[in-house]
């Protein structure tokens, strides 16, 4: 007997009226499911404002982590580099 992937898990969603109406009637226009508009929906948020969120908690942990540089040091090695440069 093989294991199905599971592609998705049921989750419950308080959506506001105003929302849920606009919802079903692009899903009636486009001829698809609530479901589809909402994950759509959420797949665009997830590549914008969603990516940028993630990407923010990978530059906190990158901190925590002490995988970065004093933005002194940085600049005193820009500065040097610059100097070099134009010698």
């Amino acid at each position: 007997m093989t294991d199905k992937p599971v592609l998705s898990d049921p989750i419950t969603l308080r959506v506001p009226l105003d929302i849920l109406d606009d919802i079903e009637k692009i899903a009636q226009a486009s001829e698809r499911s609530r479901s589809w508009v909402i994950v759509r929906a959420l797949k665009y948020y997830l590549m914008a404002e969603g990516a940028e969120v993630l990407s923010i908690q990978r530059g906190f942990d990158d901190i925590e982590a002490g995988r970065c540089v004093d933005a002194e040091e940085f600049f005193t090695q820009l500065d040097r580099m610059d100097r070099e440069d134009a010698a």
